[in-house]
């Protein structure tokens, strides 16, 4: 019998590129939507980027909501559990990001060890990694580290992405199956898209092509190919010894100026910021654009991710930082979104 992984999130952007590993592993997928009437896009998705879908079924889940998740986990071998909200916009209310993050991890979790399913993948984050510490030097983060939510200051992305992965290992540790659960910790998630949907973080490689960006902030990038992140949830799943353990994931971090150069050299004929913007002007450019407001606190602070043990799960070094945005970017020509 294939064994069935419960993936929710199916519709994200990494939920997508898991659900092809998984179906392309030979695993059958229960994909977790909000709504049941998205499984006929994210089938149509899959089967054109060469999945057998026929091992594809859906079931309707909220993270606010109860209703559905017990019947969900059953039967079900493994659970990656992606769902989360992301946003480059903070809301007002930090509870919006938060109360979902956290309830949703709760529940996600929670069913699963109930039905007994054997090992547990979440999607956890550098955010609940590298954040609220002193602003000084080129730090490097690894698995061991936490983000001190009563540090500097950080936004409510980051505090929902901190609180739901301590949670999960709460709850796992209170169960005595510690070494039931993986989190992977990726930084900013770029590479080809399978639709139309540019998600959240290929909007700031949207903006960098299609000229909103005047001049590139002096703010850094951490970024990972989806690829990577999507086969490190398929190894911490199916390793022998893998889980129990974080996988922080990232590759060296560059400025925007530098993502625009790279971008620039493929692509002359758009219209990418030819200039680094002076954080002076950043601050004052704030002022009209959230965006940059809400990320204010990452000027000129570069940190770096120890990818060591994601490494070693997955027997490579990772994808370069160009060739992800690079696939990033002739996605978003391909689908005309630039």
């Amino acid at each position: 019998m294939t064994d069935t992984v419960l993936l929710t999130g199916i519709s994200g952007f990494l939920g997508g590129h898991i659900a092809l590993a998984l179906l392309k592993a030979g695993f059958r997928v229960r994909g977790s939507v909000r709504n049941l009437e998205k499984s006929a896009k994210v089938t149509d998705t899959l089967k054109r980027a060469g999945a057998d879908t026929s091992r594809l079924d859906f079931v309707a889940l909220d993270l606010g909501s109860d209703q559905g998740w017990d019947a969900a986990t059953q039967g079900v071998r493994y659970l990656q559990h992606t769902a989360s909200p992301f946003v480059l916009k903070m809301p007002k209310d930090r509870n919006e990001l938060i109360g979902p993050a956290v309830a949703g991890t709760e529940r996600a979790i929670g069913s699963a060890m109930k039905a007994g399913v054997e090992r547990m993948v979440l999607t956890s984050s550098m955010a609940a990694i590298a954040y609220g510490h002193q602003n000084t030097g080129a730090p490097t983060f690894g698995a061991g580290d936490w983000t001190d939510l009563n540090g500097r200051p950080v936004n409510a992305y980051i505090e929902s992405k901190t609180r739901a992965e301590r949670r999960a290992w709460e709850l796992v540790d209170a169960a005595g199956r510690h070494d039931d659960l993986a989190s992977i910790n990726p930084g900013a998630i770029f590479g080809p898209l399978l639709d139309d949907d540019p998600g959240t973080s290929a909007i700031l490689v949207k903006r960098l092509l299609d000229g909103s960006v005047p001049a590139a902030p002096r703010i850094p990038i951490t970024p990972v190919d989806v690829r990577d992140v999507a086969a490190a949830h398929v190894a911490a799943m199916t390793k022998p010894g893998a889980s129990g353990h974080r996988y922080p994931m990232a590759v060296a971090p560059l400025y925007f100026a530098e993502a625009a150069r790279i971008l620039r050299e493929r692509y002359p004929d758009k219209r990418v910021p030819r200039f680094e913007m002076p954080d002076l002007a950043v601050r004052l450019y704030a002022l009209f654009d959230r965006d940059v407001r809400d990320n204010l606190g990452e000027l000129g602070y570069a940190k770096r991710l120890d990818a060591t043990p994601t490494e070693t799960l997955l027997g490579r070094k990772l994808i370069p930082a160009d060739q992800a945005i690079l696939a990033t970017a002739e996605s978003l020509i391909q689908h005309r979104l630039v």
